[in-house]
Formats: C-alpha cells, sequence, structure tokens
C-alpha cells in the first residue's frame, strides 16, 4: 500500500465543489477542509507507485479550482489502527 497527504489551495468559492469532486476520485479515501495555509488535505491510499502518480498527476490535478498543491508521500505508518488490513480489502496480493 502507497499512501499520500496531497495538501490544495483551492479559489476560496470552490472549495466545497473541489472537495466533492476529489472525493469521488478512486484511490482518495477522505478529503478533510482544515485551517491554515492549505484548504483541503486529501488522503490517498493506493496499491502502486504508479498509481499514485496517476491519481496525483492525472486526476486531482484535473479538477478545477485548484491554485496550488503539495504532495507528501508516506514512508512508514505509525498507528494504532491496522491500516493496512482496513484499506486492503479488496484488494488481490501477488
Amino acid at each position: 500500500m502507497v499512501s499520500a497527504i496531497v495538501l490544495l489551495t483551492v479559489e476560496r468559492d470552490k472549495i466545497n465543489s473541489v472537495a466533492d469532486a476529489i472525493a469521488d476520485i478512486d484511490g482518495v479515501s477522505e478529503v478533510y477542509s482544515i485551517a491554515g495555509r492549505y484548504d483541503l488535505a486529501a488522503i490517498i491510499r493506493v496499491k502502486t507507485n504508479d498509481d499514485m502518480a496517476k491519481v496525483v498527476t492525472e486526476r486531482i490535478r484535473k479538477v478545477g479550482g485548484i491554485t496550488s498543491s503539495e504532495t507528501l508521500i508516506s514512508f512508514r505508518v505509525y498507528s494504532r489502527h491496522d491500516l493496512e488490513r482496513m484499506f486492503s480489502i479488496g484488494m488481490e496480493h501477488p
């Protein structure tokens, strides 16, 4: 599982519509509206690095209203929850 957080700056009057559009993209597990320098944070969980590249560069970047983004790729997860098990339902392992 490859995970990333995509931080987005969005045109003020388009935050809700951008969040809805991004939430509908396969591989995006959650979208949060946030306070601070960014307007939205999208959590992406996909099977491969190629899948991550497609979600970020081909799908998210095509959503209108985004003015800038920053993608943070994760290396390791530190959690009390078994996130791998929670998000692997329906994913086949080679």
